[in-house]
């Protein structure tokens, strides 16, 4: 079940790859984001010192939010992977200029989980011919079934 995803990343990046993620979280971060209250359009995924991290996801908290802690809504949070999956990343975004970007956040076995692209940025005219091939299919789907 997803609970929020980057459309603009799709429209950005050419997704190469996929992988799934685990997410070190705060337990206010873990009530908020069930309610839905998570963002990720500002967000990236950065590689510091062999860890993973995502950066710039904005996690609103809850108005009930414990008084003691002080949330902060856009702070890093640390991605858990496998150690291959962190080299081949490494790896791959070094050498091959790729970008890492936040898809998908959602629910797996009652866990939260963030799926992140291996992508290549779309220079403009990339992005205008995926929205022509886009129209081209919803005009294909109409005229189809105005045949029926």
């Amino acid at each position: 079940m997803s609970i929020a995803q980057n459309r603009k990343a799709f429209h950005d990046y050419f997704i190469e790859e996929r992988f799934e993620a685990g997410l070190a979280l705060e337990g206010w971060e873990v009530k908020s984001i069930r309610a839905a209250r998570v963002q990720l359009a500002e967000a990236y995924v950065v590689l510091k010192g062999g860890e993973v991290w995502l950066v710039g996801a904005h996690v609103s908290p809850l108005p009930t939010a414990s008084t003691h802690i002080h949330p902060d809504p856009t702070r890093s949070r640390k991605l858990l992977l496998h150690a291959e999956e962190i080299r081949e990343l490494i790896g791959k975004v070094e050498r091959a200029g790729y970008t890492l970007v936040p898809l998908d956040l959602h629910f797996k076995k009652g866990r939260i989980k963030l799926e992140i692209g291996l992508a290549k940025g779309k220079k403009q005219y990339d992005k205008r011919e995926t929205l022509k091939e886009r129209d081209w299919q919803r005009e294909q789907q109409r005229l189809m079934k105005q045949r029926r």
